[in-house]
């Protein structure tokens, strides 16, 4: 089963509150949204985004220049029809976000909740460095938040490679200065804890 095959088959089999990464609302990715300072009119991305509420949240808040990337157009579906009218303010990209879908230096803040742990391959974790540094402009904010050196070590049937902040970073290099890390205990929608770690960077100048 390819990726995508695999992506559309999880978001067909169950809701949304029935995935393990489903949180209400994503508190600490709006509070590093908040920590950068951007205006209104600020282009954030969520990549691997699929039909979690942060894009509810950002329209709510005022940002109106936000995008949603994912490889399972089924999963985007369910953000479209949860948003109703407002879905029509936000951009919906179906693909891979290690393959170009996005115009040159056009991110303000890059936004990645447990995608990238699914690189597991050098490759992968090298193409979609190159998406990153190819789209988010000099300045902009990177968040990419994986699963922590003690959390699971496979996600719906996948395996994942574990990081802490150092580790992301590490991948990223020198072209992004580091600015904070957090770390977090997520509950899944079963009851079970999932050790989380945030890598919040800016591009540099």
């Amino acid at each position: 089963m390819s990726d995508k095959n695999h992506w559309q088959s999880v978001y067909e089999r169950k809701t949304i509150d029935e995935v393990s990464w489903y949180r209400p609302h994503l508190e600490r990715s709006l509070e590093y949204v908040h920590a950068a300072g951007l205006g209104p009119s600020a282009r954030i991305v969520d990549v691997g985004g699929g039909a979690s509420t942060l894009v509810d949240d950002l329209l709510s808040e005022g940002y109106h220049n936000i995008a949603v990337v994912d490889i399972a157009d089924s999963a985007l579906q369910v953000a479209r029809e949860r948003l109703g009218k407002r879905e029509t303010q936000v951009d919906w990209v179906i693909g891979d976000v290690t393959k170009p879908l996005l115009p040159d230096l056009s991110i303000d803040f890059w936004h990645d909740r447990a995608v990238f742990h699914f690189l597991t391959e050098q490759d992968a974790r090298a193409a979609y460095l190159a998406q990153v540094t190819r789209c988010v402009k000099p300045g902009g904010r990177v968040l990419v938040a994986t699963f922590g050196i003690d959390g699971p070590e496979q996600c719906s049937g996948l395996p994942v490679a574990r990081y802490d902040a150092g580790g992301i970073h590490a991948v990223f290099g020198d072209a992004f200065d580091k600015l904070d890390e957090a770390t977090e205990e997520h509950e899944t929608p079963w009851g079970s804890a999932q050790s989380f770690v945030y890598c919040y960077c800016r591009r540099a100048p």
